[in-house]
């Protein structure tokens, strides 16, 4: 199996809460390679732009809000399989539900401040890294 990628960002409750280094730890321990890191702080219209395929839905502008009222730390994370398996580290959307150890059990609050996003496909990870990131800017080894 070859190495993938995946998108990940640490959500502004994360960063608030001091919780990058210790999802750090569990993303490197976990296998992952970082191969972008940028911290950043979304504008409303990016924000809008990345959520588009929620636009329709009901906690889209609370979705927007949230992830512009501070800054994010946006990842291009590689290894085999980096889509399921960084799904699977980071746990279910709603923490109560997710497993022990996972990412959002430890460190999410509820499921509109679940402390991190991961891609949900192979075909959404490129479309992510390439909207966070430019080519220069990640260092894959593929």
């Amino acid at each position: 199996m070859s190495r993938s990628i995946t998108f990940s960002m640490i959500k502004p409750d994360g960063i608030e809460n001091g919780h990058i280094g210790s999802i750090l730890e569990k993303i490197n321990k976990a296998g992952f390679k970082i191969v972008a890191l940028k911290l950043t702080h979304l504008t409303k219209h990016d924000a809008e732009l990345f959520y588009s395929v929620h636009n329709e839905r009901p906690f889209y502008k609370d979705l927007v809000s949230f992830i512009t009222r501070g800054p994010i730390l946006a990842m291009v994370l590689e290894k085999e399989n980096a889509v399921d398996d960084f799904r699977t580290l980071i746990g279910s959307t709603n923490p109560l539900e997710a497993a022990e150890g996972t990412i959002r059990k430890l460190f999410a609050k509820s499921v509109g401040e679940n402390v991190i996003h991961g891609s949900d496909s192979d075909k959404n990870a490129v479309i992510e890294c390439n909207f966070h990131f430019s080519n220069r800017e990640i260092f894959s080894e593929k």
